[in-house]
């Protein structure tokens, strides 16, 4: 069994869920149950997809680690559209989209080992 716990990726994934809930929380009420749900969701899904690889087989972690890639694909969409929706500014936009980038960057070097 993986101490995912503490891969830099995932602390720096569970940061980013952090971060997600509290600039959710500034969006409109009516985003609750669309943007800021499924925001929330992809968000958590990284490390939670990590932490429930890490007690299977090696192959079980890698296919774990993909579908925390597609959540990671997911949450920088969902970002994207925030962004054009002016419910984040762009600057801290530019700052959220390096540091999940860099979680990818992370994950696919996961994968390549």
């Amino acid at each position: 069994m993986r101490n995912v716990g503490e891969y830099e990726v995932f602390k720096k994934s569970h940061q980013m869920v952090l971060e997600i809930y509290g600039l959710t929380k500034t969006f409109p009420s009516g985003e609750l149950y669309g943007l800021v749900s499924q925001m929330r969701r992809a968000a958590y899904s990284i490390p939670m997809n990590m932490k429930e690889g890490s007690c299977g087989t090696e192959a079980e972690f890698f296919r774990y680690v993909r579908i925390a890639l597609g959540s990671k694909e997911e949450l920088q969409y969902q970002l994207v559209l925030a962004r054009d929706l002016n419910y984040i500014p762009e600057d801290h936009w530019n700052r959220l989209n390096q540091e999940i980038e860099e979680i990818g960057k992370m994950l696919y070097g996961i994968l390549k080992k």
